[in-house]
């Protein structure tokens, strides 16, 4: 099976495990505050679903974020209180190189 266009459209978000459990309840109620959070910034991008890979949470998205999107949703991650900030390690797309987006911090 081939695909056409890019195929960056994961935001990984990695956390403990237990806040990537917490934060997979309410899949559903995420994704529509991500799309919420994401139509605010007036971004054509939309998150379609979110699932959990190991201790990393996948957003899968319908186009590629720009580093604009990814703070958008990093700022809606790292407010819910469903999860504890500061076990929350690292926000990237799946095929770029989060030190280039200035995303993680070394």
């Amino acid at each position: 099976m081939t695909t056409k266009g890019p195929l960056c459209k994961q935001v990984i978000v990695s956390m403990s495990i237990n806040n990537a459990k917490n934060f997979a309840k309410n899949s559903s109620i995420h994704v529509i505050n991500i799309n919420r959070s994401l139509k605010n910034i007036k971004s054509d991008i939309m998150a379609n679903f979110i699932h959990i890979d190991n201790k990393d949470i996948i957003i899968s998205t319908s186009k590629v974020t720009s580093p604009l999107d990814l703070q958008s949703i990093k700022k809606y991650v790292k407010n819910t209180h469903y999860i504890e900030a500061e076990h929350t390690k690292s926000l990237r797309l799946s095929c770029y190189d989060s030190k280039i987006l200035g995303l993680v911090k070394e």
